[in-house]
């Protein structure tokens, strides 16, 4: 499925510098030792800016949930319909959570509560590579 090409910001830059060498990191406040994702400017937590920090996760998680998108205004994913968009929780911390359309995964068969595995998939437009999750086990 064609991907979106993501345009890093100052917050996120980070993050998808990390997905370009295949790595998934979140972001972590050494004050107060919360996780979280999306990035922020400052913890959701205790609001500090100044120790934000990037942890490098191990790329596994659980399916949570899903749905199936049938009609989409994204003009890119629009001759790929329908497809999967299934919430994965992450090992390290389920409550930071991601989206993924589950390469390799047939429409509407997404094995709720099944183990995944990181994988990250290069975008046509730009080349930034994103995150995908395929169920493994």
């Amino acid at each position: 499925m064609p991907k979106q090409s993501p345009i890093p910001g100052d917050i996120d830059k980070p993050f998808w510098d990390a997905c370009n060498r295949e790595v998934l990191v979140v972001q972590n406040c050494k004050s107060c030792d919360r996780m979280q994702h999306p990035p922020k400017e400052k913890c959701g937590g205790c609001s500090s800016s100044d120790n934000l920090e990037w942890r490098e996760m191990s790329g596994k998680g659980t399916i949570s949930t899903y749905i199936v998108v049938h009609d989409t205004p994204v003009t890119i994913l629009q001759a790929e319909q329908p497809f999967n968009v299934a919430v994965v929780k992450l090992d390290e911390d389920p409550g930071i959570t991601m989206l993924s359309h589950l390469p390799g995964t047939a429409v509407d068969a997404v094995p709720i509560g099944a183990k995944v595995q990181v994988e990250f998939e290069t975008t046509p437009a730009t080349g930034q590579k994103v995150p995908e999750w395929r169920v493994v086990g």
